[in-house]
């Protein structure tokens, strides 16, 4: 069954200086950088350095909290400390099934409260469908190339395998499409962004569509930079630095989405076996009368069980994989930022050679070498600051979904192991 989405809260801003380089640990460590653990949920120092005792002497086990609940209660006092801030809210919900002549799809509503002075009204109402999101992401890198888009859930579908029609596809995409909204509020720049205006505004996106095919904004064409010739002698190290952990990053998520979904496969398989074994139990109790009770008893046992390990594999298949996903794609989406960067850079570096190649004296730097250095710049700048934002934003995302993870396995053996058996 569909359930409200969960949208995964950020973090507070947080000064780049402050925040461990993603490649200060050993390269010879196994794990890598991707994997090594946030200093957020480790002990403070008062509490780890010393044992803990009780008056009478028992000592306190600090591995874990009393109980399990509590795990993820201490992460969240920070969840909502700059709603008071915000002055733009979307969501994404009541999804609507539209069968055409031509095709059959889905919409989406997408509601927008704000103050801002940008919107004429304080609140909208507009339906969307998939190809809508993916024009304004669109637009976003056309308009914002030195920013970094945040990804879309995947278009394709594998007809025979995934029916993009059922509830539980339709419900994990709206939670991602509510999830791409959101990311692009929380942005400074990408909030502001003109064509972000029209999609949560304009009552027929379609005429503004056609319109853009017709004339490339301003801002579009002064940004399709020439790139064919140039190298890149080579990166900046902290550009370099942060390469190489994407790469990592993406390698290590891989690795757990793979196992993460055998791991559910191997669920689904027991689960089967599960449902076929309970009955087995009612049939014995009901050909022996002495022994009918206690046969019931674990016949009604192993029910329970298997609605436990359903709802395990749910939470495993609607709540942990699409955030690997999305940020499997988040890393991508990176790379092509750092691609950008490298290319405006090669450009600078060419009209600098250019320069220095002819032999009359310039009193001064062509003007074009100094726009082309200030949109260098300019890509720095922006990068790194969206590449904090970015490490924020997942620090916050895997703490809640590794520890909710470990807490709804922590439920679940409770249930079985003690409880039910």
């Amino acid at each position: 069954a569909a359930s409200a989405p969960k949208p995964l809260p950020s973090s507070g801003p947080k000064s780049l200086r402050e925040m461990p380089h993603p490649l200060a640990t050993s390269s010879s460590e196994e794990m890598g950088p991707a994997l090594t653990p946030s200093p957020d949920l480790l002990l403070p120092r008062s509490i780890a350095d010393k044992d803990l005792s009780l008056p009478n002497g028992t000592p306190v086990d600090t591995s874990s909290p009393a109980s399990s609940s509590s795990l993820l209660n201490r992460l969240q006092l920070d969840d909502d400390l700059d709603v008071e801030t915000r002055d733009l809210f979307v969501t994404v919900d009541d999804p609507k099934k539209h069968v055409c002549t031509m095709e059959t799809y889905i919409t989406y509503r997408v509601t927008t409260k704000t103050t801002r002075a940008e919107f004429d009204l304080p609140e909208y109402s507009v339906r969307r469908r998939y190809q809508d999101f993916d024009w304004l992401r669109n637009k976003l890198e056309e308009s914002q190339p030195t920013h970094l888009i945040p990804p879309l859930p995947e278009k394709f579908v594998v007809k025979g395998v995934v029916d993009r029609f059922s509830e539980e596809f339709v419900e994990t995409r709206r939670k991602a499409l509510d999830k791409f909204l959101k990311r692009i509020t929380d942005h400074p720049v990408l909030s502001f962004n003109e064509h972000f205006n029209v999609f949560l505004t304009a009552k027929d996106l379609n005429a503004y569509k056609k319109q853009g095919m017709a004339l490339l904004s301003k801002v579009g064409e002064s940004v399709k930079y020439v790139t064919g010739g140039y190298k890149l002698r080579s990166r900046p190290l902290e550009f370099a630095a942060i390469g190489d952990y994407l790469d990592t990053f993406s390698l290590k998520l891989g690795t757990i989405d793979r196992i993460a979904q055998r791991i559910i496969k191997e669920q689904l398989e027991y689960l089967v076996e599960l449902r076929e074994y309970g009955p087995v139990y009612s049939t014995w109790g009901g050909l022996e009368v002495e022994l009918s009770e206690p046969l019931e008893g674990v016949s009604a046992c192993i029910g329970n069980c298997c609605t436990a390990l359903e709802e395990l594999s749910e939470d495993m298949t609607e709540d942990f994989l699409p955030v690997l996903r999305e940020y499997i794609l988040y890393a991508e989406s990176m790379k092509n930022v750092l691609k950008k960067r490298d290319q405006v850079q090669a450009e600078y570096e060419a009209k600098l050679e250019a320069v220095a190649l002819k032999k009359e004296d310039r009193p001064k730097v062509p003007t074009d070498v100094e726009k082309c250095q200030d949109r260098v710049e300019c890509f720095n700048a922006d990068l790194k600051a969206d590449m904090e934002r970015w490490q924020n934003n997942k620090r916050q995302d895997f703490r809640q979904l590794l520890m909710g993870m470990a807490d709804k396995n922590i439920q679940y053996y409770e249930k079985v192991c003690v409880t039910y058996w």
